[in-house]
């Protein structure tokens, strides 16, 4: 999974691809570097009805006492979600969905690392 991502889709794109009628999101902007512990839009659903909100990039599990362990699970191995403390009860109860446009992926280069970013191929 990636730490870094893009969601440059409009609200107006996000409301119907997902569904959603009405949203709380005010002043919402193009991101080309989504990082964890930002404000970043995602959809959740209440059984009936799909909403887009926005909602801080990590996890803190409710047994955590340092809200800093958010930095540590922002991914997830599908491989081991289900049995990993910090993931298992969020995977069965508290799901979500994360727009996202393209992703980055880091390439070493000599002695420094590139960002790839990586879209769906068009056309």
């Amino acid at each position: 999974m990636c730490g870094r991502y893009t969601i440059t889709a409009t609200l107006d794109e996000l409301l119907e691809r997902y569904g959603v009628h009405d949203t709380p999101i005010q002043n919402y902007r193009a991101n080309f570097n989504a990082a964890p512990t930002q404000m970043l839009p995602v959809v959740i659903n209440d059984e009936n009805n799909n909403f887009l909100e926005l909602m801080k990039w990590g996890l803190i599990p409710s047994w955590a006492k340092d809200p800093k362990i958010a930095f540590k699970t922002i991914n997830a191995r599908a491989e081991t979600v289900a049995e990993k403390p910090a993931f298992r009860t969020s995977i069965r109860r508290k799901r979500c969905i994360i727009p996202a446009c393209s992703f980055y992926e880091w390439k070493n280069v000599g002695a420094n690392k590139q960002p790839m970013r990586i879209t769906l191929k068009i056309g």
